[in-house]
């Protein structure tokens, strides 16, 4: 399965529906006293829509992201558009300003930043844009909460929901290996000094609100802060027994009894998210592609009829569905990129 014109249309129109809707709407949002009583549109100018900040900030990757890779699609147009009248200065001044609040230190911390890196990144690709320029002050502020996040972050977090470690590195350190060399360089020294031991991981998952894997989350961090065969060696140390099929509950799709539920629905977020670990694990070890690849149809055959359907998911799964697509496939094939 890879992204197709019609798929790219489909996550297109799913997105553009839902980044300038304001409800319904949950604030990471600290208040002190009544002043800050105040709708999503005027605390979060640019990202007030899908539900809540951080899916607001991977719904513009998505937008983003599809607009470059599909430029003649009919939807271009339109996200460019709204992302001209979005991406602002004032508005992304006001994004900048809601940092320097006393209750904001822990905003988002650290899915959203990851993601608003990630954003950037892709924004930054828009040569024929001023949208990168604009995001970069954003960005660079929030680079350097990451520098003093991973400076205090003695344990890493390994759940699979939004404060998890490893993931929020893998998206960020893309971010600085083309923004800021010693932030990538503390990542990756940090990713190492937390997960470089871990050998025979029994993969206990998935939790009940899950949509990342823990276990997968890490091997992906670790590819990209291993050098090659560095980490082909600590992947087989610590996933030593994936040709007996185990452990068996990385290779079972998530269950996914209620889709209006938003913490249930984020198991069809976990297939996905597996996918695309497996799809850049399965790279990265010649020796386990085809069964990466195998493990990663299936959980995509699993999700993406439910990428749309109910807001609970609507709104931040097809995100996660283009990361999965957009991943490096096992046997030399690849998606648009």
């Amino acid at each position: 399965m890879e992204l197709t014109r019609d798929i790219a249309r489909n996550f297109a129109r799913i997105a553009l529906g839902h980044v300038a809707q304001e409800y319904p709407h949950k604030l990471d949002h600290v208040m002190s006293d009544d002043a800050d009583v105040l709708p999503p549109r005027v605390l979060h100018p640019c990202f007030f829509g899908s539900f809540d900040w951080h899916s607001c900030v991977h719904g513009w990757w998505t937008l983003l992201t599809l607009r470059r890779l599909y430029p003649d699609m009919p939807e271009a147009a339109q996200i460019a558009e709204l992302a001209e009248s979005t991406f602002t200065e004032e508005k992304l001044a006001a994004e900048l300003r809601y940092l320097d609040r006393p209750g904001s230190a822990g905003f988002e911390r650290p899915y959203g930043w990851g993601w608003l890196l990630y954003l950037h990144l892709e924004a930054v690709r828009h040569a024929d844009q001023p949208w990168g320029e604009r995001l970069e002050p954003l960005a660079r502020a929030f680079a350097a909460r990451f520098k003093h996040y991973l400076s205090i972050l003695t344990y890493p977090i390994r759940t699979g929901t939004h404060f998890n470690s490893a993931f929020a590195l893998t998206l960020a350190m893309e971010w600085a290996d083309a923004f800021d060399a010693n932030l990538a360089g503390t990542m990756r020294e940090a990713a190492k000094r937390w997960f470089g031991e871990d050998r025979g991981c029994k993969a206990w998952e998935p939790g009940g609100d899950e949509f990342l894997s823990p276990a997968l989350s890490v091997a992906m961090l670790m590819q990209k802060s291993l050098p090659p065969e560095e980490f082909a060696n600590w992947f087989d140390a610590f996933l030593p027994d994936l040709a007996d099929s185990r452990p068996a509950t990385l290779f079972t799709p998530a269950t996914v009894s209620d889709r209006s539920d938003g913490k249930v629905a984020h198991l069809d977020g976990l297939n996905l998210s597996r996918a695309w670990a497996w799809r850049e694990v399965g790279q990265a070890t010649p020796e386990h592609s085809q069964l990466a690849e195998r493990l990663a149809h299936t959980h995509l055959d699993a999700a993406m009829p439910h990428v749309a359907g109910d807001y609970a998911g609507e709104h931040w799964l097809a995100s996660f569905a283009l990361l999965a697509l957009l991943a490096p496939q096992s046997l030399g094939l690849h998606s648009h990129q």
